[in-house]
């Protein structure tokens, strides 16, 4: 009763503080606050009595098993008989990408495969609380051309291409990997896998792309089932190989060497191969007609999004695979994918047109993009304008109108290219407005019209006619004895 009170105790003040989340690990019961140096930090005596009842020393091997979709890492420890067991399983609080191994740089995607880890590979001063690097590309990875850096199982709760845990989950790992480098073990193995391979999961994602790739790692995930040991591992053909005997060295890139298995391991291999086949026959039959949809990351996260309320932005927890995916028709899951496809060409054809517009406004100022057929747009060509002149009589009258220049004609560009008239704008056609016209004047503003509405219609090849000179209504002159005149 009194371990029990304390549990509930420790996990309230975890709580308090503001960094553990129930829902991810309810049974951490580390207290940050009271850690006074992360590095040295001690499991807890609760976790002392278990290795203890399961007949395993504090300094005992350790192995690590990370699997993607049920968002779990498990930490197993070597008893005294040198078999690994399950000492303890934690929620894992952030991994990105989808399921399937890491490429390139970038791609978000978190490993899959046999990792060693080293104790050089410890930091004890990660700005993610604290780091162990996965050794990420291993000789596998780079043998397949396969890039990243910096890809860590770390605290704080937030992954891009990392297993990210919380601080309290990540103080016990670290530590548990510490004691076991102490008790002088040469390198902790982390195998990285996107499901439990069970026959009926491998059936569920029989149609995945990285299905080839699965099934390999399968081989060492069996294996480590039969003999609850960590596998040796090779590579070669640029191939896992597991607990083989072979006759040379072997090359990541290069052909194996001749190579057996164990007699004893490969009897217990086909007694397992045989229960698995029949297991996996009737998953098929229990999922024929259906595949299942693997989320994005963007929907796990989506069924998790009230754990980050209350907390720091850089804290996101991802959620898991069996919660945010589901089994679907085949031709269901064609459709959403389709729409899935849609959407996102949608969305780039969007963001293109985003960086056009701002390419075309620079520094504030619009810059009109080209269009690919331009629409023709009216010429304003203007008259000629002239210094009105008075009479010399006029030079004594204040009562004689000035005379007024016509409005400027409207010229349109050529025709276009197909065919069509372009349109000729309103005052082309239009008379121009001049004072007290004469007949003279009259005469040149119909003589300026028609020559702007022929220029309009006029084809590309006969558009350089000049432009109409407007007539000038000379000083109209007044009589001699009018001088004196009112």
């Amino acid at each position: 009763m009194r371990f029990w009170n304390l549990l509930a105790s420790a996990a309230i003040v975890a709580a308090l503080a503001g960094c553990t989340n129930e829902a991810l690990d309810a049974t951490t019961s580390v207290d940050i606050k009271s850690v006074k140096n992360k590095t040295e930090y001690q499991v807890s005596a609760p976790m002392v009595k278990k290795m203890s009842e399961l007949g395993m020393q504090k300094t005992a091997p350790i192995a690590l098993r990370i699997f993607k979709e049920e968002g779990t890492l498990e930490v197993w420890k070597a008893n005294t008989a040198n078999r690994f067991q399950l000492l303890k399983t934690y929620k894992i609080c952030a991994w990105s990408g989808k399921l399937g191994p890491k490429v390139k740089e970038g791609d978000r995607q978190a490993p899959e495969g046999f990792y060693p880890l080293f104790p050089h590979q410890m930091n004890p001063n990660s700005n993610y609380y604290l780091a162990i690097n996965t050794g990420y590309p291993n000789a596998f990875d780079k043998a397949n051309g396969r890039q990243g850096t910096h890809l860590m199982i770390h605290g704080a709760c937030s992954s891009s291409g990392c297993y990210s845990m919380t601080d309290e989950q990540m103080i016990e790992i670290f530590a548990l990997a510490r004691d076991s480098f102490k008790g002088g073990q040469e390198s902790v193995q982390l195998q990285a896998f996107p499901f439990r391979m069970t026959a009926e999961n491998m059936a569920r994602h029989r149609n995945n792309p990285n299905i080839d790739f699965w099934k390999m790692l399968k081989v060492g995930y069996d294996q480590f089932e039969i003999t609850k040991r960590p596998p040796e591992v090779n590579v070669c053909e640029k191939k896992y190989v597991f607990n083989q005997q072979a006759s040379g060295p072997f090359n990541p890139g290069g052909q194996c060497p001749a190579m057996s298995t164990p007699p004893a391991l490969q009897v217990a291999m086909a007694g397992f191969e045989k229960t698995y086949q029949t297991d996996y026959d009737k998953a098929m039959k229990k999922y024929d007609g259906m595949v299942w949809y693997e989320p994005s990351e963007a929907e796990r996260k989506a069924i998790v999004a009230k754990q980050r309320v209350g907390r720091e932005l850089a804290y996101a927890p991802t959620g898991n695979s069996f919660d945010a995916g589901k089994l679907m028709k085949a031709s269901d899951l064609e459709k959403k994918i389709a729409d899935q496809k849609e959407a996102e060409e949608t969305k780039q054809a969007i963001e293109i047109q985003k960086k056009e517009l701002e390419k075309a406004t620079q520094g504030g100022k619009h810059v009109p993009v080209p269009a690919a057929n331009p629409v023709p747009q009216p010429v304003m060509q203007a008259a000629v304008e002239q210094p009105a002149k008075k009479s010399f009589w006029s030079l004594f009258s204040k009562n004689e109108p000035e005379l007024q220049m016509p409005a400027p004609v409207v010229v349109t560009p050529d025709q276009p290219a197909n065919g069509q008239q372009a349109a000729v704008a309103p005052q082309a056609l239009a008379p121009a407005k001049v004072e007290k016209q004469t007949p003279a004047v009259a005469t040149a503003a119909a003589q300026q019209q028609t020559a702007a509405a022929s220029t309009a219609t006029t084809p590309a090849a006969d558009a350089a006619a000049e432009t109409p000179v407007v007539t000038e209504e000379p000083p109209k002159k007044r009589p001699f004895w009018k001088i004196w005149g009112n």
